[in-house]
C-alpha cells in the first residue's frame, strides 16, 4: 500500500468518525434503534479504515489527524 492510499484511507476514516458524531447525538442515549445501528455501523467503518492505515502511517500521526479534525 502506498502512502497515498494511506492518507486516502485516513481521511475516509475521519469523514466516517464526523458522520458518526453526527448520527451519535440523535441516538438519543441509544434508545433509538435506527440511528444507534447506523452510528454503530458507520463507527466500525471508521476503525475499521484506521486500521488499514496504521499499516502504513505511524500511530502519532494518525491520531494527531483524527485529534485535529474531530467534531467532539
Amino acid at each position: 500500500m502506498s502512502i497515498i492510499v494511506a492518507y486516502l484511507f485516513l481521511s475516509i476514516a475521519i469523514v466516517t468518525e464526523v458522520i458518526g458524531t453526527i448520527y451519535l447525538r440523535d441516538t438519543e442515549g441509544f434508545t433509538r434503534l435506527t440511528t444507534s445501528l447506523i452510528t454503530a455501523v458507520i463507527y466500525a467503518a471508521s476503525f475499521y479504515f484506521i486500521s488499514l492505515t496504521l499499516k502504513q502511517i505511524p500511530v502519532a500521526v494518525t491520531y494527531a489527524c483524527l485529534l485535529y479534525t474531530s467534531p467532539s
